[in-house]
């Protein structure tokens, strides 16, 4: 049985192994149709991760395989690491295609580091009602820096900055140092006209019209951008990046963490299921992949698993819930020190609300299992030697010295107590002991009726 059972699983996860691999298999270019000139439209969208690097460079990469005309990187982040922001501005002033980079939609922010990678493109232009700067560095957890520190991370970014803009006129250049020394921020409007962005477009065919004729500078030489006729490819992330993305947010990490954790301890409780312990460790990998990326206090941790502790301790050993609460208060302060401390940014703090409403849940669900625990030890023994002993019943064979007899609707192996003569079948016995899986009888007693 318990054979079968693992080659099924195995079976599984050979099947969903390859159907993985066959969705997730990274796309290979696309090659544009000959003679035809092609802007090949990148989407840069939230906070800077790994994932946002890799996909620019493999679309990069996909246009100049192609030979395209261009890439449009349209982004909108409240910036990231400065690795990340560096390893991204390397890539694009690498790059032999022109990038055209494109602050979108309306109300979108190049922000902090996102401020940096869009001065590095050959064009910038900018969505009405969009903004740009706020640049000023801090560290990986949104916490300001040391004073030498601080120092050292700006000068280097306003060395970035004027190395960016060197082309650009003098009071774009100060603009930019000021977006970094005095987190400075304005408008697509403000920035157009100081020279720091190139065009004001509304969407990309605003953009593509405005592009027209228009001289760049790239690692392959200048060139005139030809826009009339050109035809515009969408290269979209792909499902398992869009899936990364999405388990770094701070409530989606807290929710696969709790999950995880109860996950896990249902498979130890109830071994061989299998379910439950797939969704436990998977659910917990990808969390681990959030709090990897994320800004997190690890000190958090503790107060979590204090709390699954004393939910486990509170079901084997009842205190009438008070445990379970303390593990509730403990829960509760474990998610928010892990996810909420200062040194966090606000922007990737957790649903206070979301922390506390789990944390009551969990608390009921716990609260119900210790009462069907509680209620299930007040009910009378049903079985075992204290139920048996004294039972009477019939012998179902003979028994010399062993047998089997019939107690209630169950048949027992039997044998006689030391001393007892041979017990025949359909004799009326009673259960003196019993031992493993057996009992010991001997012969009920007969009742004498009382002449009147």
């Amino acid at each position: 049985m318990h054979k079968n059972r693992f080659l099924w699983v195995l079976r599984l996860f050979v099947v969903a192994y390859l159907v993985a691999g066959i969705i997730f298999l990274p796309r290979q270019p696309v090659l544009a149709q000959s003679g035809q000139d092609t802007a090949l439209v990148l989407t840069l969208n939230g906070a800077l991760t790994q994932t946002m690097v890799d996909y620019l460079d493999r679309g990069l990469a996909l246009a100049k395989q192609n030979n395209d005309e261009m890439v449009i990187v349209q982004i909108d982040t409240p910036g990231g690491s400065i690795d990340q922001m560096q390893a991204m501005i390397e890539a694009i002033q690498a790059s032999l295609v022109p990038v055209i980079v494109f602050v979108t939609p309306q109300g979108a922010w190049a922000g902090s580091a996102g401020t940096l990678i869009t001065l590095s493109g050959s064009v910038v232009a900018m969505a009405p009602g969009t903004i740009i700067g706020a640049a000023s560095p801090v560290g990986s957890g949104g916490q300001d820096l040391g004073v030498t520190e601080q120092a050292k991370v700006t000068n280097a970014m306003v060395a970035l900055a004027q190395s960016l803009t060197v082309h650009r006129p003098p009071a774009a250049q100060a603009l930019a140092a000021d977006m970094i020394q005095n987190a400075k921020a304005v408008s697509a409007y403000d920035a157009k006209t100081v020279g720091l962005a190139d065009f004001i477009a509304t969407d990309l065919n605003d953009l593509l019209l405005q592009l027209n004729g228009v001289k760049v500078t790239t690692q392959a030489g200048e060139r005139t951008l030809q826009t009339v006729n050109l035809s515009v490819q969408i290269y979209s992330i792909s499902f398992i990046e869009q899936l990364l993305n999405v388990v770094i947010d701070p409530n989606i990490v807290f929710l696969l963490l709790t999950v995880g954790v109860q996950a896990l301890l249902i498979e130890l409780a109830n071994p061989g299921g299998w379910v439950a312990g797939f969704i436990g460790v998977v659910s917990l990998a990808l969390a681990g992949y959030g709090l990897g990326i994320l800004p997190v206090n690890w000190f958090g941790i503790v107060f979590i698993l204090i709390a699954f502790v004393l939910f486990i301790v509170d079901i084997k050993a009842p205190t009438h819930g008070a445990l379970t609460v303390a593990g509730v208060i403990s829960f509760i302060l474990g998610a928010l020190v892990l996810f909420n401390s200062t040194n966090v940014p606000p922007a990737q703090h957790v649903s206070t609300p979301l922390v506390v409403g789990t944390g009551v849940v969990m608390g009921a669900i716990f609260f119900t299992i210790i009462g069907i625990a509680v209620r299930a030890q007040r009910q009378p023994v049903r079985t075992g030697p204290p139920v048996l002993v004294g039972k009477t019943g019939l012998a179902h064979s003979d028994i010399n010295p062993r047998g089997s007899v019939q107690i209630g609707s169950e048949l027992w192996t039997a044998e006689l107590v030391e001393g007892e003569p041979e017990i025949t079948q359909g004799t009326p016995v009673v259960v003196a002991e019993m031992k493993s899986l057996h009992v010991k009888v001997k012969r009920a007693p007969t009742t004498r009726g009382q002449a009147g």
